[in-house]
């Protein structure tokens, strides 16, 4: 019997959305709305890792629009969950006569898809769906292609994208997993695949151990250094802060719950991100669009920073990536569960995870 399946499904408020699973994850897309990766499930655990907004699923095309500033916009339609950022990251910047939206439009519009293999193909049992994309705004193509195999606990991501245009264009391009409760809990552990990690310059946050523009070595931060990063805080101590982590020596991490005894890790080649966001939103920040009622967190694999905009990237190192015309660029990123009380030491390309001892 084939254990690796494609369901289409629809969901609250007549999202439609398409599920890949095996007999180990399930994961939920959104079809609509950027392809997003609303949930990720170990279901030995029976839990999703991935946060869910407070205001849920908001069906797309229906109503009237509330705002018309992009980043008012995406923030009413976050929903949680797992996004792709592109060719923006950030606020709304002005880019070759067009604004281009926060965090991209990758992320809002809807991508076409395909079934490219469910079940046992010959070669072995799998579930695989292509994800297809061409951006309004901006001449790019993406394809995202999403797998599991049997037995496996990992979801595989395979990405190419191509510049159409017959100019050379500039962009970010980043991976926006945000992970919540039951799963994130002051039980949570980080392990990484650096020791540093830089403060944003403009954003201070709330309670937050970063002072602006400061360089950190991880795990600890703090005036004294006396702030364990790796560690979770309390549920009753709120934070909201962003840094940057950089100078990896392999791009991976893992979050590990000691009490629930998983954890879920991403890997991916440090030379397409050699970045990595680092956001918290432990019921920190007043006023819209958290008003202290989220408990997120999310560690983001990025090409570029900061988070203010490709022109900021631009401006602000150089960070931003450019392609010709005509030309493509290609990554895989895989997403791992593994049980453990006590972290992992790294993860492999090939999702590979080696347990702390």
């Amino acid at each position: 019997m084939n254990t690796c399946n494609v369901t289409e499904l629809t969901l609250a408020g007549g999202v439609r959305a398409v599920r890949i699973e095996n007999d180990v994850i399930a994961t939920t897309i959104l079809i609509d709305k950027g392809a997003d990766i609303y949930e990720l499930i170990y279901k030995p655990k029976g839990m999703d890792v991935l946060w869910k907004s407070p205001t849920g699923l908001k069906p797309t095309g229906r109503g009237v629009p509330t705002a018309f500033a992009s980043e008012a916009a995406w923030l009413e339609h976050y929903a949680g969950g797992w996004q792709e950022i592109f060719p923006n990251g950030g606020p709304a910047c002005f880019y070759k006569g067009v604004e281009l939206s926060f965090h991209g439009e990758a992320s809002v519009v809807p991508w076409e898809w395909e079934v490219v293999q469910q079940g046992d193909a010959g070669v072995k049992d799998a579930a695989e769906v292509r994800f297809t994309v061409r951006l309004f705004r901006s001449p790019f193509r993406m394809v995202r292609t999403m797998r599991v195999e049997a037995g496996q606990p990992m979801l595989i991501l395979r990405e190419r994208i191509t510049n159409e245009a017959g100019e050379p264009m500039d962009y970010m391009w980043g991976h926006h997993p945000a992970y919540g409760a039951p799963f994130l809990s002051s039980h949570c552990h980080i392990d990484i695949g650096t020791r540093h990690l830089q403060a944003d310059d403009e954003y201070i946050g709330t309670n937050s151990p970063l002072a602006l523009d400061a360089r950190y070595t991880w795990p600890m931060a703090g005036d004294a250094g006396e702030v364990d990063l790796s560690q979770l805080p309390d549920e009753r101590q709120s934070r909201a802060m962003l840094g940057y982590f950089t100078d990896f020596e392999a791009g991976w991490y893992g979050i590990t719950n000691t009490e629930l005894g998983f954890g879920v890790g991403l890997v991916w080649p440090k030379a397409a991100f050699p970045y990595a966001w680092f956001w918290q939103e432990l019921r920190g920040s007043p006023g819209f669009p958290w008003y202290k009622q989220a408990y997120v967190m999310a560690i983001e694999p990025f090409t570029s920073v900061p988070s203010q905009g490709l022109l900021a990237a631009m401006q602000k190192g150089g960070t931003h990536r450019t392609l010709q015309p005509g030309e493509t660029v290609e990554v895989e990123l895989r997403a791992v569960f593994y049980e453990s009380t006590s972290g992992i030491t790294g993860i492999g390309p090939d999702g590979a995870v080696s347990l702390k001892v």
